[in-house]
């Protein structure tokens, strides 16, 4: 059984409120947090705990417990200053990881100096995963893993259709590794070198981003 975790989620427009309810539906408790009294009853049924408070006040902040909790994520909206001050005293607080969104590059900046464990940009993110799928018909999906180095669903065509691992040997030619094959509702995350992909199957694939394009428009 996995461990049921502590969240706090501070800030509950849509990103906050989405990332709120899914935790929840994933079991863990989920402390929500904004200073808007009807969007905290709003999200009252999909939460452990909602409170109206003021994410920049700390005293209000420590009467709510946060000091116990496993994560902080911060997802308050347009203001670029509450955003910064809530993540200073979160990790002044000694919270283990405190995740934060970020509005635009500048902000990015200030909670990379201030220690914030992970910043998301969630239109960057997905902005990015949508160009790669409009850029080849072969990608389903896209995870940048680092500047050079991501996760990519690549559809499996004709060209490769009814070779083994093996045969097609991505590793030696490529560079990449195939971590996993999908097909119609099946997954099999730990493909073997006899397995067959046929034409139509989804290979998630890791490796260097130079070496995923070599792959997709050579080796496919």
């Amino acid at each position: 059984m996995l461990k049921r975790k502590q969240f706090a989620v501070i800030g509950l427009g849509r990103f906050g409120s989405n990332v709120c309810k899914e935790l929840y539906q994933l079991g863990h408790e989920v402390l929500a947090i904004d200073a808007n009294e009807s969007i905290v009853d709003s999200l009252k049924e999909f939460s452990s705990h909602a409170a109206v408070a003021n994410a920049t006040d700390e005293r209000m902040l420590k009467s709510l417990g946060l000091r116990n909790f496993d994560f902080a994520i911060v997802a308050i909206g347009e203001h670029i200053q509450p955003s910064i001050l809530c993540t200073l005293l979160l990790k002044e607080m000694g919270i283990k990881q405190v995740w934060v969104k970020a509005q635009n590059i500048q902000h990015f900046k200030v909670l990379e100096k201030i220690g914030a464990d992970r910043i998301i940009q969630p239109e960057k993110e997905m902005a990015m995963r949508i160009a790669h799928q409009l850029d080849s018909e072969k990608i389903i999906d896209y995870i940048e893993l680092s500047k050079e180095y991501s996760i990519v669903e690549l559809v499996a065509t004709k060209k490769i259709s009814n070779n083994t691992l093996v045969q097609l040997d991505v590793r030696k030619k490529y560079g990449c590794t195939i971590l996993a094959v999908k097909r119609r509702d099946e997954v099999n995350i730990s493909p073997l070198p006899n397995d067959f992909i046929y034409q139509g199957d989804i290979l998630v694939v890791m490796g260097h981003k130079n070496d995923i394009k070599r792959f997709e428009n050579r080796g496919m």
